[in-house]
């Protein structure tokens, strides 16, 4: 078949969109195209089997919601394709006008939407709760009209139509994120690393403060690769105790990340106990496992269902400073066992959350399309 994929908020080489689906997708032998933002001037490239379709990058989201949508839509249409599958929820205007150009199309839910909407800060707060429930109600009307859906976790799944809907997991990539040459787990300085965006409800506060009541005797440092939101957050954070032992590079690549997470023997994942949160499954989460390393994450009942039984992880209350910093210390101050949680958290992503069983999934889907 010939699939376009579309986005008009995520980069050309999204893992799960570029490297995951559209990948796996070229790999079962089907044309597919990613029609996605990039920066003017720029050509369309073929990369993996897959050929990246530009569309001139929006300045700011107001433009992202009108020209760039349009842009997408007729670089879309000019394809002529099987199947249309695509992944912001601001798209299903684009998503409806295909459909009443007579076109297959499949909507991509990676997020909890309505719920992630009371936790958006750029929405005033007054706001947030009359929005996300239009969120909802279009989504769910909308539901009727796509011929397919795919989600990545079962409870955004319940949402949704279950004959017409698909879970595929956002689960890692065996070995991406494992160096050529791995660094003993021993010899990795003290650092814990962050990887994702960096906002106040994903726990940036409470990481820098626990940081600061590490005991100065703990030789250890905190690496946060992603970008702050709202960017003013950095400044705010730099005046907090602890920022003095943080190092934040900013984006990295996945190469940079593979990097970080070698020279680091825990890794962090204390996002607040809001409900958008709650049932998420967080690919930082499966990537710090696929590196190997020992984890502090928040103590939600979902995550515990996942891998408690792992024990590749020390569950902590996300809003408390010093319980993060307790386990940062205990993880340091025992490192075989630290390396034992991370050797089987490494373990499970190998027989068990990866992204190998989640591919075939998605090929099924397309097979039944």
């Amino acid at each position: 078949m010939k699939v376009v994929h579309l986005t008009s908020v995520h980069i050309p080489h999204d893992i799960r969109i570029f490297h995951k689906e559209c990948k796996t997708l070229a790999r079962a032998g089907h044309e597919v195209i990613l029609v996605v933002p990039r920066e003017k001037g720029s050509c369309a490239e073929e990369i993996d089997g897959v050929r990246i379709e530009p569309v001139v990058k929006p300045r700011n989201r107001r433009e992202r919601m009108t020209l760039t949508l349009w842009r997408v839509y007729r670089t879309a249409l000019h394809e002529n394709a099987d199947i249309y599958h695509f992944h912001d929820p601001e798209m299903m205007i684009v998503g409806l006008l295909l459909k009443l150009r007579g076109k297959r199309v499949v909507y991509d839910v990676h997020e909890d939407i309505p719920r992630q909407i009371m936790t958006r800060h750029w929405i005033p707060r007054r706001l947030r709760l009359p929005v996300s429930r239009v969120v909802e109600f279009v989504e769910t009307r909308c539901a009727s009209v796509w011929d397919g859906i795919v989600v990545v976790t079962p409870t955004i799944a319940r949402r949704f139509p279950p004959g017409k809907t698909v879970l595929v997991q956002n689960f890692p990539i065996q070995d991406e994120l494992i160096p050529i040459e791995p660094r003993p787990y021993q010899s990795r300085p003290s650092n814990i690393a962050y990887v994702g965006k960096i906002e106040g409800v994903r726990g940036a506060r409470e990481m820098i403060r626990a940081m600061g009541t590490l005991p100065s005797s703990i030789d250890a440092s905190l690496e946060l690769a992603g970008v702050f939101e709202p960017k003013s957050l950095r400044a705010e954070l730099e005046q907090v105790p602890g920022w003095e032992r943080v190092r934040a590079p900013g984006w990295l690549s996945r190469s940079g990340i593979t990097d970080m997470l070698a020279h680091a023997r825990i890794g962090l994942v204390v996002l607040h106990p809001v409900e958008n949160y709650l049932d998420a499954q967080p690919i930082k989460l499966f990537e710090y496992m696929a590196a190997g390393m020992a984890i502090v994450a928040s103590d939600f009942p979902r995550w515990r269902e996942m891998i408690g039984q792992v024990s590749c992880c020390v569950f902590v209350n996300p809003l408390d400073p010093s319980a993060i910093a307790d386990a940062i210390q205990w993880l340091l101050e025992h490192p075989q066992e630290a390396e034992a949680m991370g050797m089987r958290g490494r373990q499970a992503v190998q027989t068990r959350f990866n992204w190998d069983s989640e591919g075939a999934s998605l090929v099924r889907f397309y097979e039944e399309l």
